[in-house]
């Protein structure tokens, strides 16, 4: 199984040949507005047209998924029972965190789309190291290995991914090609769709970290934008100094990304 999906996953860079890629420069000048440096790739599914800015970062660079991780974490945990539904509460733990949001009683919804560290990092050790081990195996996710604590490697740098592997898991989540059951994969996707809106839904998820070191930040949004019925798929990775509050800055990335390639308005 793990074969098969690595296979389906370079599917989409085999299948961008030099006709369908278009190497979209003029996108640097959102990074730069924005303080920042990184990569932005769409894939249009229905011509696989694929539109990238900076591919060598998109192809060859591996950076910690930070809490991209919730889309996999998450889907174990529903796939093992650990979490019953969506709707399955963890208790806080009483403990005084930097987001307000993270210091209550949560569900599987709430904490995925809030992004709650603590729930998610209970549903790991609920999980445990070996049967962790396995899905990330099966599911040949980024580097693989667990290297650090149960509750932490996808965040403190011992597990890494490349932004192209990230879109072949969201475009895989999308149809249900994930080796989970299907209505696992749907409550994961209900918890991604983010905005509803009437020319279009836009389902993500959000990752961010920093290097204790140079106190350099580096942050993702991967999903799809849904426009009349029709799935585009990308991946946005980059980074920044500290200085920049990179929140607001990937989404300001993002949205400046989607809205110039003609997303949002209605007419894809």
């Amino acid at each position: 199984m793990k074969y098969v999906l690595v296979l389906i996953s370079l599917v989409i860079l085999w299948s961008c040949n030099s006709n369908n890629v278009i190497e979209d420069n003029s996108l640097k000048s959102i990074f730069d507005q924005n303080g920042t440096q990184g990569t932005f790739a769409l894939l249009d599914n229905g011509s696989n047209k694929f539109t990238v800015y900076n591919l060598k970062r998109y192809r060859d660079s591996a950076f910690t998924p930070a809490s991209t991780f919730k889309i996999v974490n998450g889907l174990i945990g529903l796939q093992t029972g650990v979490v019953e539904n969506d709707s399955m509460v963890i208790k806080w733990d009483g403990l005084q965190r930097p987001a307000a949001d993270w210091n209550r009683d949560l569900n599987f919804y709430n904490a995925f789309r809030v992004s709650a560290v603590p729930y998610f990092q209970e549903v790991a050790r609920r999980i445990g190291r070996d049967t962790m081990q396995r899905w990330l195996d099966t599911l040949a996710y980024g580097s693989k290995k667990i290297k650090s604590r149960i509750d932490t490697f996808w965040l403190d740098g011992s597990l890494t991914i490349r932004p192209d592997e990230q879109m072949g898991l969201v475009k895989r989540l999308y149809f249900n090609q994930l080796p989970f059951h299907k209505v696992n994969q749907e409550s994961v996707k209900r918890a991604m769709l983010m905005e509803d809106q009437p020319a279009y839904k836009l389902s993500y998820k959000t990752g961010m970290t920093q290097d204790p070191k140079t106190g350099r930040q580096m942050g993702w949004i991967v999903g799809y934008i849904e426009e009349n019925r029709h799935p585009f798929f990308f991946v946005l990775n980059l980074d920044a100094p500290a200085q920049v509050d990179l929140q607001k800055a990937r989404m300001a990335v993002l949205k400046s990304c989607l809205d110039k390639l003609g997303f949002m308005k209605g007419k894809k």
